[in-house]
């Protein structure tokens, strides 16, 4: 079985460790910084950064269209979360305050419960956002304080925080058996 191709959005933010994460795990990992390099990958993962100089790089390299366009599972962490929702890319039926736990200062990390895994994953919230709202079809995966910071919808899953920066792999290995079920599907 030939390993699965994953793309990271280089772009910006904490790509090299996610990056670094998917190797861990097997994955063919392609930096991605322009949106031809989108072609032939079977995920994508978009990490942490500054979400507004994010959504301003991925507009100038005609990432944004070409994430719109991009059909296979996507991981979003953080900033990556916030492109992803109704006032961004519109992908995830998700609205997103930034910034939602506080500045810098109030960054912080914690055990946090999620649905469908036995023990707590630890989770680093840095300037970290959260779900304000949820469509109908959005999953609830983990909360902090009543706050979903953990959701899926269909082939997509978001994070409010950076399991990259553990040692924990269960979020990206749950992204990849997402990353291989579509493979199923497809063939």
């Amino acid at each position: 079985m030939k390993p699965l191709r994953i793309g990271v959005l280089a772009v910006q933010g904490n790509f090299r460790e996610h990056a670094q994460m998917l190797r861990r795990l097997g994955a063919d990992v392609v930096e991605v910084r322009k949106a031809v390099e989108l072609d032939g990958l079977d995920g994508l993962v978009i990490p942490g950064g500054e979400s507004t100089t994010f959504t301003r790089l991925m507009h100038l390299y005609g990432l944004d269209e070409g994430i719109r366009g991009f059909d296979r599972p996507v991981f979003g962490t953080c900033a990556g979360m916030i492109v992803l929702d109704r006032e961004h890319l519109g992908l995830v039926d998700v609205s997103v305050r930034r910034n939602a736990f506080g500045r810098q200062v109030a960054s912080f990390e914690s055990d946090l419960p999620v649905v469908g895994l036995e023990e707590p994953v630890r989770a680093v919230f840095i300037r970290a956002p959260w779900i304000e709202d949820v469509g109908p079809a959005v999953e609830v995966l983990a909360e902090v304080d009543g706050r979903p910071v953990l959701a899926r919808e269909g082939r997509f899953l978001v994070a409010a925080f950076h399991p990259e920066l553990t040692d924990d792999t269960r979020l990206h290995e749950l992204f990849l058996e997402s990353v291989r079920e579509a493979e199923v599907v497809r063939a």
